[in-house]
């Protein structure tokens, strides 16, 4: 089976990065991560409304919705590749709840609707932005997020994720690694030290082969799990996934030293959003036992 992206995918992952280089550049993620109340840095909880209906508009939540219904009628693997390049812009907001309730909720595939899920682990992100909650959200009460732009609510958690949900969460943190291995060769080729690029010293160069390697590994293991959507694959990818996000981001906080943990840069947004993800959808020790459970 030949897993290469084919030129139809090729092209699909390159208008859509454009589309939100665009629309959600660094200075709209800026401007959403500084505009909380109080100047302290911590979001405040809006949705940008305009930004979800051109979303909407440009069919990322209809993606898997046939033709006939209005929809893209694309599969999963494509699904996987778009949602990789929302996780690689920091795009706000429940995605993946919005695009997997696209075909039974009315206006969620428009971007009209914005739809948020109740986790099995009692969490529930944008609760107060959203139009439609699936589960039970009484008696939620809101709590502190690392990220600043995934407000968190927390109810008592009941029921299992979707492999779907599970999936799309893997691909954007596969976003997030390759953003961070990037992010991290580019600066390591312009730093200099000591009369030398520091891409030149053997630890920085280990350090960013290694992130590379677990992109790679991850992204794999996303890809080859949309094409079978067996469970088990799917939980094992996010494993690697998770890994690959959090790892990369320190590693990249790493290459870019004492700059890398200002507020200013944007490495620490995506160590943030990495680990509400990796929280917030199938944790990686519930992950390990379904993999496990299988072998």
């Amino acid at each position: 089976m030949d897993f290469r992206l084919d030129q139809d995918q090729r092209d699909l992952v390159r208008g859509v990065r454009e589309l939100l280089a665009g629309r959600f550049g660094r200075e709209a993620l800026r401007a959403a991560v500084d505009g909380g109340g109080g100047g302290d840095g911590e979001g405040d909880g809006r949705l940008d409304r305009g930004l979800w209906k051109e979303l909407g508009e440009a069919g990322l939540f209809a993606l898997r919705l046939p033709e006939e219904r209005g929809g893209v009628g694309l599969g999963l693997p494509e699904a996987v590749l778009v949602f990789e390049e929302a996780g690689r812009a920091l795009l706000p907001g429940p995605l993946v709840a919005t695009h997997v309730a696209a075909g039974s909720v009315p206006g969620a595939a428009e971007g009209a609707v914005v739809v948020t899920e109740v986790s099995p682990e009692g969490l529930v992100p944008w609760l107060e932005a959203a139009d439609v909650v699936l589960g039970a959200a009484e008696g939620a009460v809101p709590v502190r997020s690392v990220d600043p732009l995934t407000p968190l609510h927390r109810v008592p958690g009941t029921g299992e994720w979707a492999s779907e949900t599970v999936l799309l969460t893997a691909a954007e943190q596969v976003g997030t690694a390759a953003w961070c291995t990037d992010a991290a060769v580019a600066y390591a080729t312009r730093r200099e030290q000591f009369g030398q690029v520091i891409g030149g010293f053997q630890a920085v160069k280990h350090l960013c082969a290694g992130m590379l390697v677990r992109t790679e590994l991850a992204r794999a293991a996303v890809h080859g799990a949309a094409v079978t959507a067996d469970p088990v694959e799917i939980a094992g990818a996010k494993l690697l996934a998770d890994e690959a996000a959090v790892a990369n981001a320190r590693d990249c906080l790493q290459v870019h030293g004492g700059m890398g943990f200002t507020w200013e840069a944007d490495v620490h947004l995506h160590l943030k959003r990495a680990w509400v993800r990796a929280a917030l959808v199938l944790p990686g020790d519930r992950a390990a036992e379904e993999v496990a459970a299988a072998l």
